[in-house]
């Protein structure tokens, strides 16, 4: 017998994964890793551990949800009669049990993250279980680099299990060095498929929406399974928003409904998964229950197809979750809910074509997620760029771009990516790194624990019921005594611990000298972090900024926080983009509005009509009908999403601010300086202040740079056309005798359309264009005299312009007719008379015309290319239609001999020649 007590026989028989036991231990004492895949139920995430540790190892089990964490450790705790905080313990944020007695510790893969950066060598540690690996988070990727990284430079005799139901084993071998694959054949029981698609269409999801069609088909097939099957049902949904509405749906059921997700109150996620009672249940839940253990007494799954999966806009500085069809691996992952007591089925509200179309596997978060936290903890390991960490799957270079370029204006990295002592004690907060700025930066101004009290606010996203006005929301945590609230309050008080003076070492304390944050086991020795910081990185007092203030500095005791009177408008606050009036000190508004500034500086955005703004990142954004925020001058945007097809993001939740707030926050993006550019039709000259695309204030320009002015109407001409010039009759000709010479002859002859004249306008138009100022000199320059500029002098072909592309042409009769060029052939319109005699078509550059044959009165008779066919077959006809009509012209039976004439039979007497 090893550390660990006797295991309850019964239930360890039910284990069937104690079959894999021996070829499990055989692979980590030869290769030192192995790969576990072992189907649902089958006992990986108890059984497994306990067994390592009776062979006298220490074993750390990192799951990927907190739900999971503590239920994986009560589970264990139980199959060996304790409680957990004994042999078997757990660490999740916010919560510990642990003694010096564990041997088994559960923590989630952050907790896993941090310790490691603070003890990369996991002293005491023998044995890494990295349980789901399957779904890809990407704090469970970087435990994987980080544990392979130890095992590579400091511990080799550091054993690592990755290990899930439904996974990429081959992927996961390679990267563990060619780590034995070892399955555990599931002695699961059946689970009868059935195809529940709904009667009609259903929109697919978009951002965070979801068809009301699928929540009500779901709700309907949960009515279904209680009535075909027995046992407790088990509904997968998306988020919190959807289990609310179905278990609506479901209120009248002869069944207990419960509602299981990552906000729900540790005592109903408890309930559920300690057991069943007399009555029938229906646990609706997300997808921390397909991680979670047995949940006793399910024997159907319905299954509304859907996740949420986080993803990041770098156009927009936008993070949010969004709603994605789910991945095959994921579905058979939660199917098997439904077969690990006894027969069991899956209802799957999608038909089965539809189930082919599915990933594979679910999305990596390093693939679409935001990388910067990412990118922080790789800078603390010593290898800012992750260009050595052993990943599945490399960080995409963009995103890892803006990541890094996210914690150079927060002061967390220096030029050189690697990290400085603030990026140190940021890492060590536990919450994003914009968050942690917020918290170091804003603290000193506003108090600890106020500070701290947003911070949380902000790490984890209140209920909706809470509002979008963040003060409010605060004001509704402080009361609340919802499930919310009490983890919003322990939240706060971790945040506020981190912040004030702890023993070196102590998880609130930040390292004294850069040795205390070991370097990356390849990195070296460790760098001089004595950096100056980059503007807005540093605290507001170090800037000098005026900003409100508590009355007490990061250690001072926080005042008292007086409240915001009843309204939906901060009393004092300036309604218009200015915000001419400061929000009054200590208030909620003035607290709340600043640390969320810190934290998100380009999401200032000031009001551009009521309910619109316009952040500083250029984002527009928007308010819900009856949002308290419509009025506000300006607002610090905390959360906000855009769907694919909305023109501006909408705005979830936000801060009353002020302008000068939102100059200090975004003091890195205030900008002022002169704009010359092309604008509602002409260019405008302004002096302009900016905070990022927010204009504070302009000025208009008496005497603007002529270059810029220049570059300006460049832009006009581009974006409206050459229309804007002055085209005479002349100038459209020579136009278009040019694009027929480019077109008939190519080289030299220059292309004259309206793109290849924009490209080169600045070489035809100068140097009229750099006298012009305005759009009305556009309109007053000859573009005729300009356009000569393009003929190709220097070959010397342009003298023969008149050759090639004559003006006019003159015909049998001695008149002059012009020759029109804007078809694709050159046009000869002429009176039909004045060509008789002429048997061959003229040219013009080798091209016949295509001559228009008029009547006596200007109107087309005929047209042809060839005019010896015209007389021989068509001049019958049109003499036999006209001649009745026109009787005192011409009409000779053979036209190829009579002589041309552009008079009646009267005048026909020899006349001078006329051009026209």
């Amino acid at each position: 017998m090893g550390r660990v007590g006797a295991i309850r026989q019964g239930a360890l028989d039910r284990l069937p994964v104690r079959t894999a036991l021996p070829a499990l231990e055989q692979a980590l004492d030869e290769h030192g890793a192995a790969v576990l895949c072992a189907p649902p139920g089958t006992g990986k995430t108890t059984l497994v551990p306990l067994a390592l540790a009776e062979r006298g190892a220490r074993v750390l089990v990192a799951e990927p949800r907190r739900i999971a964490a503590r239920a994986a450790a009560r589970r264990m705790a139980w199959l060996l009669g304790e409680k957990p905080g004994g042999t078997v313990g757990f660490t999740v944020r916010g919560e510990r049990a642990v003694s010096n007695r564990t041997v088994v510790e559960v923590v989630t893969t952050g907790v896993l993250v941090q310790r490691l950066q603070r003890d990369q060598e996991l002293a005491g540690v023998d044995v890494v279980i990295l349980d789901e690996c399957h779904e890809r988070h990407l704090d469970a990727d970087t435990a994987a680099a980080f544990v392979l990284d130890v095992r590579a430079a400091l511990r080799p005799e550091l054993k690592l299990v990755a290990a899930s139901a439904t996974t990429d084993a081959a992927g996961w071998a390679r990267l563990l060095g060619g780590a034995p694959v070892v399955e555990a054949e599931g002695a699961l029981h059946p689970v009868e498929e059935v195809w529940a698609p709904p009667a009609r269409p259903v929109r697919p999801p978009h951002g965070m929406r979801v068809d009301p069609v699928l929540l009500a088909h779901t709700a309907s097939t949960v009515r279904r399974a209680l009535r075909e099957r027995d046992g407790d049902v088990l509904c997968f949904l998306p988020g919190v928003g959807e289990i609310a509405r179905v278990a609506g749906r479901l209120a009248d059921v002869d069944a207990e409904v419960l509602q299981v997700h990552g906000r729900a109150p540790a005592a109903v996620q408890d309930a559920v998964l300690s057991g069943s009672g007399a009555r029938r249940r229906v646990v609706l839940a997300t997808s921390v229950a397909e991680s979670s253990l047995t949940v006793p007494g399910v024997r159907v799954v319905v299954d509304a197809g859907l996740a949420r999966e986080p993803r990041m806009d770098h156009a927009r500085g936008l993070s949010a979750l969004t709603t994605v069809r789910v991945s095959r691996a994921a579905a058979r992952q939660r199917a098997g809910r439904a077969g690990r007591e006894g027969p069991g089925a899956v209802y799957r509200c999608w038909s089965q074509a539809e189930d082919a179309r599915l990933t594979a596997f679910p999305s990596p978060e390093i693939k679409v997620a935001d990388l910067t936290a990412f990118a922080l903890q790789a800078a603390c390991w010593g290898d800012a760029s992750a260009a050595g960490l052993a990943l599945l799957d490399a960080p995409p270079p963009g995103a890892l771009a803006a990541a890094r370029s996210v914690l150079a204006a927060i002061g967390a990295v220096d030029a050189a990516g690697r990290v400085t002592e603030r990026g140190i004690r940021m890492s060590r907060l536990g919450v994003h790194p914009r968050l942690a700025r917020a918290l170091l930066d804003g603290a000193p101004e506003v108090g600890v624990r106020r500070a701290a009290e947003v911070i949380a606010l902000l790490s984890e996203e209140p209920p909706r019921e809470y509002g979008d006005d963040l003060s409010s929301a605060w004001r509704a945590a402080r009361r609340g005594g919802d499930a919310y609230a009490t983890r919003w309050r322990t939240e706060a008080a971790r945040l506020a611990a981190g912040l004030s003076p702890a023993r070196p070492g102590s998880a609130g304390s930040a390292p004294q000298d850069s040795t205390e944050q070991r370097p990356h086991p390849a990195a070296g020795a460790p760098h001089d972090s004595g950096l100056r910081l980059p503007d807005g990185a540093g605290s507001g007092a170090r800037r000098g900024a005026k900003l409100p203030r508590s009355g007490g500095g990061a250690s001072a005791p926080d005042q008292p926080s007086p409240e915001r009177g009843s309204g939906g408008g901060a009393p004092g606050f300036g309604k218009g983009r200015g915000g001419g009036n400061a929000l009054p000190p200590h208030t909620d508004d003035a607290v709340a509005g600043l640390v969320t500034a810190l934290a998100f500086p380009e999401r200032v955005a000031g009001a551009r009509g009521r309910g619109a703004f316009l952040m500083a990142s250029g984002t527009a954004a928007e308010t819900a009908d009856g949002s308290g925020l419509r009025d506000a001058g300006w607002l610090a945007v905390a959360v906000a999403d855009r769907s694919g097809a909305a023109a501006s993001a909408r705005v979830r939740l936000a801060a009353v601010i002020d302008e000068d707030t939102a100059r200090t926050a975004a003091a890195h993006l205030l900008t002022e300086g002169e704009e010359v550019h092309w604008q509602d039709g002409d260019v405008v000259a302004r002096d302009v202040r900016r905070l990022g695309a927010v204009e504070l204030s302009a000025r208009g320009l008496r005497d603007p740079d002529p270059a810029r002015v220049r570059d300006a109407l460049l832009d006009g001409l581009r974006r409206e056309g050459p229309g804007l010039l002055r085209w005479t009759r002349e100038g459209q000709a020579l136009r278009e005798r040019l694009a027929f010479l480019h077109r008939a002859v190519g080289g030299p002859w220059p292309d004259v359309g309206d793109e290849a004249l924009l490209d080169r306008a600045g070489d035809w138009l100068e140097p009229e264009l750099s006298r012009a100022r305005r759009r009305a000199d556009l309109g007053r320059l000859d573009a005729a005299q300009a356009l000569t500029r393009l003929l190709p002098w220097a070959t010397g072909d342009a003298v023969r312009l008149d050759e090639l592309a004559p003006e006019r042409i003159e015909v049998p009769s001695g008149s002059r007719i012009r020759v029109e060029y804007g078809g694709e052939q050159p046009v000869l319109a002429v009176k039909l008379q004045e060509m008789f005699g002429l048997a061959e078509t003229p040219l013009v550059a080798g091209v016949p015309v295509l001559v228009h044959l008029l009547s006596p009165a200007g109107r087309p008779a005929a047209v042809t290319a060839d005019l010896g066919s015209f007389w021989k077959d068509g001049y019958r006809a049109v003499r036999a239609e006209l001649r009745g009509r026109y009787p005192r012209h011409p009409w000779p039976e053979d036209p190829s001999t009579a002589a041309p004439t552009r008079h009646t039979k009267a005048r026909q007497a020899r006349a001078p020649g006329v051009t026209r």
